[in-house]
């Protein structure tokens, strides 16, 4: 059994290190009291500042991809409004999803042309 945890941590070293041959490296300079604060989170995350970092980059990526998204959304919902001209006044809407939320039957409002 030991032999072949040996063999399998040996295997995960290796595809580690063959993962690493595909990865860039990026140098980014960090002002001292931002280095020494995410020196001290990532040691209360029970992580290396290496660790912390990639992490927080990974999550700041999602967030504007997030957002991107949200706008193409919001653009796609808009453009579908001006082609129609027809909305949901949001006294009307509102009231139909404080019914849905409480449980309550609740038919739902009818676009109508926006007035002008």
């Amino acid at each position: 059994m030991q032999g072949a945890v040996t063999q399998l941590c040996y295997i995960r070293a290796y595809e580690m290190h063959k993962l690493e041959d595909f990865m860039s490296t990026t140098t980014i300079r960090l002002p001292d009291e931002l280095k020494m604060r995410v020196a001290a989170a990532a040691k209360r995350g029970g992580t290396t500042a290496h660790s912390f970092i990639l992490e927080a980059i990974a999550e700041k990526a999602e967030s504007v991809e997030r957002r991107a998204d949200f706008d193409a959304v919001a653009e796609q919902r808009y453009a579908g409004i001006v082609a129609s001209g027809k909305t949901i006044a949001w006294d009307d809407m509102r009231g139909y999803l404080e019914k849905r939320m409480a449980g309550e039957p609740a038919k739902r409002p009818t676009a109508r042309k926006l007035a002008r």
